[in-house]
């Protein structure tokens, strides 16, 4: 590949992550990353101005290609010098290519090989849009970086049907990068692949034979689970070039943000600041506030009691309750404005925390806080009959607050994840031997509940913040997965499955951490004897 015309800078590599930060300069300015990117469909960010964008810490703005092709239309951003002109916008603009309303419009549009033809909600005219009339706006636009088109589809989509929409977003990429000619705006191409690793292997090895200047990851938050989407995240993201940026697309929430640039990602766009803001959601260090809740009506406390934006400054969570409880156009401005602050600020702090070599530490604080909704004011809930099952095989959930009972026994298994004093002094004292020593072998004899597993894990992540451990191995042993599967579906009631490990574990029969390397936990089934016969004999049974 070519130089890019970024002029990409790697400033720091997060040693315990794939956590960067970058440098790099569009043509309105230096950029930072990690970083996160209002969307601005129409040539606005929803109830926001310039002014507030730009004060917030706002370094590039995303604008939507379609519906800037419908209305307006190219000439007008032809006549009037582009879109930083027509909307007086001083920082970076990226635009998308169209490639996503080819996929949320699939009952207004045909697909063909040139492009997908739309009905125009505008006049009702019928257009082709393709690589070339994309592109084509998208110089008219005068957006510091363009998007290739690409064909999106739902990221659960069978393979091949993920492979025909790979081939089609190969072939327009090329297409697109010819239609730039001689722009020096910059290019990213897009990986698909949807959840098939090897899909998203082949589409990243053909996008990286061509001049692109950055790469995204596509596809993804149109349809898969929350771990789904991470794994196919740190993989795509594990095979783009180290010497170009990175970009999300969609997502996501704050702890969606921290995730993935724990997997290497450097950009992120989504609508969901502003979107929420409009139901008086608010993103704070303390969690998710809802400020619909009549708990806050007569509240004189700021939104965010560490944040510096001027709603913190200026508002109370009693007047931003009354905005949001009566609709009116000023509460969504200033919970937005909020927002965009909050989430810019999280980028700035993530960026200095690597610059400082101390990114993980801040990712298990946040992602832990994160998502929690009214922390200081926890929601209570009517009792209602569960929809949820009440029994798995031969157990059942029992008693106030519930356990998991063996019903033919009687027996309760354990559900907090607790291990002997013995053993855990035991296990500290192995695992901090050399580092490079061989793995620690774990047994776990009995997976039940995964709350002995579980202990395992947490006090491997534990220790691991305190310095360099050997690697361990831990291996659980089940005849039946009937109680963690029940277990599973109440996480409300058992709070260290919300781990992701146990879940992880009972689908794939292995779990391997993404941040504590050397980690890994394997399930094994079977007979107690056949079990043991497949797995190495044991340094520690827990």
């Amino acid at each position: 590949m070519s130089p890019s015309r970024l002029n990409f800078q790697l400033d720091a590599q997060a040693g315990d992550s794939h956590a960067r930060a970058t440098t790099f300069h569009t043509l309105h300015g230096t950029i930072q990353s990690p970083l996160f990117m209002p969307v601005g469909t129409q040539a606005t960010v929803k109830a926001q101005t310039q002014e507030s964008l730009h004060a917030s810490g706002s370094q590039i703005m995303l604008a939507n290609t379609y519906h800037l092709l419908l209305r307006p239309g190219p000439d007008v951003f032809t006549k009037l010098g582009g879109i930083h002109r027509f909307m007086n916008w001083p920082g970076s603009v990226l635009t998308d290519s169209g490639g996503y309303q080819i996929f949320s419009l699939p009952h207004s549009r045909s697909m063909t090989e040139k492009g997908a033809v739309f009905q125009s909600y505008v006049d009702g005219q019928r257009i082709l849009l393709s690589p070339e009339l994309s592109i084509q706006t998208q110089r008219a636009i005068g957006s510091d970086i363009m998007m290739v088109l690409d064909q999106c589809i739902p990221s659960t989509a069978d393979e091949k049907t993920a492979r025909a929409a790979l081939q089609v977003t190969q072939r327009w990429a090329v297409r697109s990068l010819a239609a730039r000619e001689d722009s020096p705006q910059s290019m990213f191409g897009i990986v698909q692949g949807a959840l098939y690793p090897q899909l998203r292997r082949e589409s990243a090895a053909g996008l990286m034979q061509l001049d692109f200047d950055g790469f995204a990851i596509g596809g993804l938050a149109v349809g898969e689970e929350k771990n789904e989407r991470e794994d196919v995240c740190e993989l795509t993201a594990a095979l783009l070039p180290a010497d170009r940026p990175r970009y999300l697309m969609g997502v996501g929430t704050p702890v969606d943000v921290l995730e993935a640039v724990h997997r290497g990602v450097d950009m992120f766009d989504c609508i969901i600041p502003t979107q929420v803001a409009k139901r008086g959601t608010a993103f704070t260090s303390r969690g998710i506030v809802e400020l619909r809740r009549s708990v806050y009506k007569f509240s004189e406390d700021r939104l965010d009691p560490t944040c510096t934006c001027p709603v913190c400054a200026t508002h109370s969570r009693a007047y931003l309750h009354h905005l949001t409880k009566t609709q009116e156009q000023l509460g969504w401005t200033l919970v937005g404005q909020h927002n965009i602050h909050f989430y810019h600020q999280l980028m700035r702090e993530i960026r200095q925390s690597i610059l400082e070599d101390r990114f993980m530490p801040l990712y298990r604080e946040r992602r832990e806080i994160l998502p929690i909704e009214d922390v200081d004011h926890p929601v209570t809930h009517p009792k209602r009959t569960s929809t949820k099952p009440q029994s798995e095989g031969d157990y059942e959930l029992h008693g106030e607050p519930p356990a998991i009972r063996h019903i033919s026994s009687g027996l309760t298994l354990p559900t907090t994840p607790q291990l002997d004093p013995a053993i855990e002094s035991q296990l500290i004292q192995q695992l901090r031997l050399p580092a490079e020593s061989p793995p620690l072998i774990v047994w776990d004899t009995q997976l039940a509940t995964a709350a002995t597993g579980l202990a395992v894990i947490l006090l491997y992540e534990a220790e691991a913040t305190k310095g360099p451990l050997r690697p361990l191995h831990l291996i659980s042993f089940s005849e039946d997965l009937a109680p963690l599967r029940l277990a599973l579906h109440h996480k409300r009631h058992f709070p260290y499955l919300r781990h992701g490990a146990a879940d992880t574990l009972i689908r794939r029969d292995v779990w391997e951490s993404r941040y504590c390397p050397g980690l890994k936990w394997t399930l094994i089934h079977g007979s107690h004897v056949e079990m043991k016969t497949q797995a190495p004999a044991a340094d520690v049974v827990v």
